[in-house]
């Protein structure tokens, strides 16, 4: 009785359907999920580019059927092509996406998708499904408005950005974001390049980010070339003549942004995991997968039955260890002071009984540089004993990093040119200070082979290594 009574009006369709979410619950939700995508992925430290996708983000956000929501629009750095929406407004886009673009009118068919998102409720669709088919979350949903409630249901932000919509929810959301980039005067004839060159893409990007590809996320792109051609196909001579694709300001905004991974944040050579801004390194263990976020340095077993994580605690190696050791569930070993490169460390094997098992492992905390080095390793019972030795190497590997060309080492970044004659990627190429190979330019400049021509006049990326 309370899931056929919990319904509400579409404000896109108007039609009723199930919403076990209220207005106050999916905004409260999107801003915890926000900040949890903040602290785990982090924003592009570029106030101008910032403020001008939040500029174009408002501009269509309060000509939809919602324009009182919280809206934001930031962009994440990560290198991965994706975009993704909050529940009640939140929006990020990844710089990984804006390399591929050409244009402004190409990123409001990318935020106008988001946006219809947002405004048809499809992630509150989702999460009512959800809640319906496991009956226990729906009494504690609708009886209290606390983000708490949805704790199991929906996990991390990182978890709640990436729901699954259904083909349906895209192809709305396609629709929805070609009217509103439409009615804000965008060239909506760009749009179908945006997704013809996510399905250039296809699932090479994302590897070790915590976003993934936007295949991952999104129906394959082919329809949707199609589909967005026939939207402009069906405008006939009824088209807008004003239609603008804002080339000149997206490009200005966009010329110096990293590309790639970032080095400062940390990257992995010859086996060994560098950070240049926290100046320090350790080997990492052969064959293991490693994840790099602002929060965590990450690594695991092909098979999964070890992990090891590498985050800054609070307080000293003793009062960190304490801390830890001392969580509930917990079962600490026995706690011993050592040296590893001569920091003062705490190291103690611990076991914990988790819903699915027990696990085992090594905390170890150092200090350096002013701060605690948490590094928790572990895995089932029984299956860890046979990484502790990599584990020890590893940890014991941690020490300052003095090479002065890593402690320099800069990322790569766009650098756009207006070409002064008719150019191809491969010639683009061999420009001075390129360091991307052909195949990658002709990627990022919508050429569909390294031996396209570039027009005389347009503006074409390169990729240059420096600061910017």
């Amino acid at each position: 009785m309370l899931v056929l009574t919990a319904c509400a009006t579409n404000p896109v369709t108007g039609r009723r359907e199930l919403a076990l979410v209220s207005q106050d619950q999916e905004i409260q939700m999107g801003q915890q999920g926000a900040q949890e995508v903040v602290a785990s992925i982090g924003l592009v430290d570029d106030p101008e580019l910032q403020r001008y996708v939040e500029r174009i983000g408002m501009a269509l956000a309060k000509r939809s059927e919602r324009p009182d929501l919280p809206w934001s629009f930031r962009v994440v750095d990560d290198p991965s092509p994706n975009a993704f929406a909050l529940p009640g407004g939140p929006i990020f886009v990844t710089r990984g996406l804006l390399s591929l673009m050409q244009n402004e009118a190409e990123l409001a068919s990318v935020l106008g998708h988001e946006i219809g998102h947002v405004t048809a409720r499809h992630s509150v669709r989702q999460i009512s499904r959800q809640q319906a088919a496991q009956l226990g979350l729906v009494f504690g949903a609708i009886l209290s408005p606390q983000v708490a409630q949805y704790g199991e249901l929906l996990g991390q932000g990182l978890q709640l950005a990436f729901l699954k919509y259904g083909r349906d929810d895209e192809r709305e959301a396609d629709a929805v974001g070609f009217r509103y980039a439409y009615a804000q005067g965008y060239d909506v004839r760009e749009f179908d390049d945006v997704f013809e060159q996510l399905r250039r893409v296809g699932e090479s990007a994302g590897g070790g980010s915590p976003v993934p590809s936007w295949l991952s996320t999104h129906p394959d792109p082919g329809e949707r070339v199609q589909t967005t051609r026939a939207r402009v196909a069906a405008l006939g001579d009824t088209i807008r003549r004003d239609l603008r694709s804002g080339e000149a300001e997206f490009v200005r905004v966009v010329d110096g942004l990293v590309y790639g991974e970032d080095p400062r944040q940390g990257y992995v050579e010859g086996g060994r995991f560098l950070h240049p801004q926290l100046r320090f390194q350790f080997a990492l263990p052969q064959g293991w997968r490693v994840q790099n976020t602002p929060q965590a340095v990450i690594a695991a077993t092909p098979q999964g039955d070890a992990v090891m994580q590498l985050t800054l605690a609070q307080g000293s190696p003793e009062d960190a260890a304490r801390q830890f050791l001392s969580q509930q569930g917990i079962q600490p070993g026995q706690a011993q002071r050592t040296t590893i490169n001569g920091l003062s460390a705490v190291a103690s094997y611990f076991a914990a009984q988790t819903q699915q098992q027990v696990v085992e492992g090594l905390a170890t905390f150092v200090a350096y540089n002013g701060a605690t080095y948490q590094f928790v390793a572990f895995g089932p019972r029984g299956r860890y004993a046979a990484a502790d030795g990599t584990v020890r190497a590893s940890v014991g590997s941690f020490a300052p990093l003095t090479d002065a060309a890593a402690l320099a080492r800069q990322p790569d970044r766009l650098r756009l040119v207006r070409l002064s004659q008719a150019t191809t990627p491969a010639q683009l190429a061999r420009s001075a200070g390129n360091v991307a190979p052909a195949e990658l330019l002709a990627l990022i400049n919508q050429a569909q082979s390294t031996t396209s021509t570039i027009p005389a006049g347009a503006t074409a990326k390169t990729v240059v290594r420096g600061a910017r």
